[in-house]
């Protein structure tokens, strides 16, 4: 223990003398120290883009105070709006235009650009030609036949429309048709309004009829028709009609159908007696095999009611049944 606290005692005085060594040393070797310098500032981003200068969005910093703002090409154009707008009670800009491209193109040039542009997008006129009905009726014996088509032209406020329908027996011919020549407005996103005139067909005394009706989508997807029909004898005739498809898959669809014909008076010459004549209920079960064509079976339900019913028996004919039905349904 002696002998370690003796060396203890001898390395003390040189571990005191180190600090000072170092603290007397000489740095003139080294020169002068430099002067610290200030680190580099960083310019920020103009956020006025050379873009949004041309549009009259902003000016740049480094634009003069009465500069004008130009557009890619060269051109000078307004002065900007809002806060961008130099103190003062001077008159307001002009406000931007609509159509970027005028300042690019000359008004002839984007004139006709849009009036293609709306010709393509609702001011076009089309043909169609559509057959909702085209089916062969088994009748216990009197087979027969059934069509209800139109066909339009035109646009889609304004259009030319032609209606037809009627049914026949096989080997007996047509019992009865009409062709409607109408003129047709929309009068909304869902419904026109048409007037016009019709004629009818086949067997029978001659009747042409001014009309007046209404075609369009009700709510919950229902199609519905309706019109008036002034005879050139003063008959007044009245018929409302409807269907809707249901659809079971995307190409199988089941469609329930119902027509209502009415009448004002009797009128004996064509075996229609007055308040509802007849009516048909119908169920048809469809296959879209394209979007454009699409065969079909089904079951109709005839009835003629009161003096109608009174006009058939006297005439031998049943004043109802049931038909089974095949046919297509197709447009283009």
């Amino acid at each position: 223990m002696t002998r370690i606290a003796l060396l203890l005692a001898g390395i003390a005085p040189l571990a005191g003398a180190v600090p000072a060594v170092a603290q007397s040393m000489d740095h003139s070797m080294h020169g002068p120290a430099p002067a610290p310098t200030a680190a580099p500032v960083k310019e920020p981003m103009d956020p006025c883009s050379p873009e949004h200068a041309a549009m009259g969005h902003c000016t740049p910093k480094d634009a003069p105070a009465d500069a004008t703002p130009v557009t890619a090409d060269g051109a000078a154009t307004s002065s900007g709006s809002g806060t961008d707008l130099p103190p003062g009670d001077g008159a307001a800009p002009e406000p931007p235009g609509n159509w970027y491209a005028d300042r690019l193109y000359s008004k002839a040039a984007m004139d006709h650009a849009r009036h293609a542009m709306m010709m393509e997008n609702g001011a076009q006129t089309i043909a169609f030609v559509s057959f909702n009905l085209a089916e062969y009726q088994a009748r216990h014996g009197r087979d027969g036949f059934r069509w209800d088509g139109e066909a339009w032209y035109g646009g889609d406020i304004d259009r030319l429309t032609v209606k037809s329908e009627g049914e026949g027996i096989f080997g007996a011919g047509i019992e009865g048709a009409e062709v409607q020549a109408l003129y047709s407005r929309a009068i909304g996103p869902y419904f026109n309004v048409q007037a016009g005139i019709r004629q009818d067909l086949g067997p029978g005394p001659d009747r042409r009829y001014a009309t007046v009706g209404f075609e369009g989508l009700a709510p919950y997807w229902f199609e519905v028709e309706g019109a008036l029909f002034l005879s050139n004898k003063g008959d007044l005739l009245g018929r409302i009609e409807g269907y809707y498809d249901q659809r079971i898959t995307q190409k199988l669809i089941l469609q329930p159908r119902a027509e209502f014909n009415l009448a004002l008076q009797d009128v004996p010459e064509t075996g229609v007696g007055s308040g509802l004549s007849d009516l048909e209920l119908g169920l048809r079960l469809r296959y879209e095999i394209v979007k454009e064509f699409a065969p079909y079976v089904g079951a109709e339900w005839a009835r003629k009611v009161g003096e109608t019913a009174r006009f058939a028996r006297a005439m031998g004919d049943d004043p109802g049944g049931v038909s089974i039905v095949v046919g297509v349904r197709g447009w283009f």
